[in-house]
């Protein structure tokens, strides 16, 4: 993919003209109506790399007309100089306190200001590119009372990948983004720091040097760039996204634990999941029975059958476990519950990132301002929570597979830590995996740790006006962080398999199993004696993240929803 064009000032209605950075790989534009944004076209814009001219985002005809109805709708009601909450009026518990339509548009710039005060680390760049898409498709639903230049500065400076510097703590997840989306309304107008393509630099400079025109703020514009989910809803998409990649990996790296461990497939029979018929479970089943199909490796429980002589005596110890542990043999169903969370997670986001979420809203239709609280992102904080202890539960899940994979105990005789047999003259100086999984188990702590929900802890803030909030943004940001950590640890334990796959032999698993691991060895090497390994986990977690791991298993990739279909 390929980032977006430099814009043109003021540009609201079409795509940036290309031609000085034209690609043979330029995508359509991505047009912004308020309606129709996909949680996949947030992905295509959030993740584009630093080359520019393939993908821009623009407003459609229609919502540009519709935002100058609102704005004329605005500007009638303000003429009657009645008080129009966040216009003619303090904010919050401050709404007593009404102004003139003549210090109306000052009231919107102190807003701003007075809401600098983010703390934290800065808001990775393709979270800050996924608010601004995000923030201006809300806007362009014509119901913020807002100028469509103003929503179209937004996209400029995410054609132009000039990225505000947005700190990632300072939001309750209700009342909007506040102070986040300060810190990107203060950059429309001109003034903060930006992130580009050559560093850090003043707004201001990186403004000039792309060709946009700050903004200037009339009544109710600082409230309409503000007062909305749009920072929790980006933290959100991308979460998804990411969770989505989880259960490919997880599925993949299943795989390969049922191939090193010699294991039962028939765990994973049609007949069974069908008994139990969630879609995510019967997907991820079958996914599994595709994986392991034509393995040399794993076996069936009609194979294990086939090799043990009728039973003559009154007792015998078996030489093969007819079940497997549970966290192979119900990996469909802990994989499941995280492909049928994103099932639901999904759809919620995308009525989130196609709503008008700030106060008041302006209907042209009937004439009037209605006040309300949109701005609520209860939706978000609960399908956060979910997803992140979904997701931190396929941790653990591959977590205790690892924990198989080096155990003598429970490996099926594959060496103590993975420790390679040629190693035997250098007998008690080389330990393997063994720190894998000590880290793999920190990492899972943490994830799990991270999991408990964010939502319940509303707290009242702003006089007692703001006295129930959805801590949504919380819960968004752990859940990015709950997917890196999970991620890390799947990429431990597909280095493990690979592992013990070269130590059953390749030749032996299953083709994709073989393909797959034809891939991590392209990437990583076969641990042939005690070495640094965090480079290791650095490759393969890439290779999980950009879908390569999924192309190389064959697992459908790059959809807009994940939502499991046996």
């Amino acid at each position: 993919m390929t980032a977006p064009t430099d814009s043109t000032p003021g540009h609201v209605t079409s795509a940036h003209d290309t031609s000085a950075h034209s690609t043979p790989a330029a995508a359509a534009p991505i047009e912004l109506d308020g309606r129709s944004l996909t949680l996949r076209d947030v992905v295509r814009l959030s993740l584009a790399p630093t080359r520019r001219g393939a993908l821009v985002a623009a407003l459609r005809p229609e919502a540009v007309a519709a935002a100058r109805r609102s704005v004329d709708l605005r500007n009638a009601l303000i003429a009657g100089r009645k008080p129009i909450y966040g216009v003619t009026t303090g904010f919050g518990d401050s709404v007593v306190n009404q102004v003139s339509p003549e210090r109306a548009a000052h009231l919107q710039r102190n807003l701003i200001r007075y809401h600098l005060n983010g703390t934290g680390p800065d808001t990775a760049a393709e979270v800050v590119r996924a608010t601004l898409v995000i923030r201006a498709n809300a806007l362009a639903r014509g119901n913020s009372g807002i100028r469509p230049e103003v929503i179209g500065a937004l996209l400029d400076h995410l054609n132009a990948d000039i990225l505000p510097r947005v700190p990632e703590r300072g939001s309750l997840g209700a009342s909007g983004d506040l102070v986040p989306l300060c810190y990107i309304a203060s950059v429309l107008l001109g003034d903060g720091e930006v992130l580009t393509a050559h560093g850090t630099a003043p707004a201001a400079a990186a403004q000039r040097r792309a060709g946009i025109t700050p903004v200037v703020l009339e009544p109710k514009e600082g409230l309409a760039l503000i007062n909305g989910t749009s920072f929790t809803a980006a933290f959100a998409v991308l979460a998804a996204h990411d969770a989505s990649r989880i259960t490919e990996a997880a599925e993949i790296a299943t795989a390969f634990t049922s191939e090193a461990l010699l294991g039962n497939t028939s765990h994973y029979a049609a007949f069974v999941h069908d008994a139990k018929p969630h879609p995510g479970q019967r997907a991820a089943a079958a996914e599994l029975r595709r994986l392991t199909a034509g393995s040399g490796l794993s076996t069936t429980y009609e194979e294990i059958l086939e090799d043990t002589e009728p039973l003559r005596e009154d007792y015998r110890h078996l030489d093969h476990r007819i079940q497997d542990h549970y966290s192979v043999r119900c990996a469909p169903h802990v994989i499941g519950i995280l492909r049928d969370t994103l099932a639901w997670v999904e759809p919620w986001l995308t009525t989130e990132i196609n709503a008008s979420t700030d106060n008041p809203l302006f209907s042209v239709e009937e004439g009037r301002v209605h006040h309300g609280g949109n701005f609520y992102a209860g939706h978000v904080a609960q399908a956060m929570d979910s997803l992140k202890v979904a997701t931190a539960s396929v941790a653990d899940l591959l977590d205790r597979q690892l924990a198989l994979l080096v155990d003598p105990k429970f490996s099926a005789g594959l060496p103590a830590n993975l420790v390679p047999p040629a190693l035997h003259a250098e007998a008690g100086l080389h330990h393997g995996f063994k720190g894998m999984q000590i880290a793999a188990s920190a990492l899972t702590a943490e994830a799990l740790k991270t999991a408990a929900p964010a939502s319940v802890f509303s707290r009242s803030t702003e006089a007692h006006n703001q006295d129930k909030v959805s801590m949504g943004t919380i819960a968004a940001r752990d859940a990015r962080t709950i997917n890196e950590l999970t991620g890390e640890v799947a990429a431990i334990t597909l280095l493990a398999g690979a592992q013990a796959v070269d130590l059953r032999g390749p030749d032996k698993a299953a083709p994709w199993v073989r393909r797959v691991h034809q891939l991590l060895r392209s990437h990583v090497p076969f641990t042939d004696q005690d070495r640094r390994m965090e480079a290791d986990i650095t490759a393969v977690s890439r290779l999980i993240r950009n879908g390569d791991l999924a192309r190389a298993a064959g697992s459908t990739t790059d959809k807009d929803t994940h939502a499991a279909a046996a």
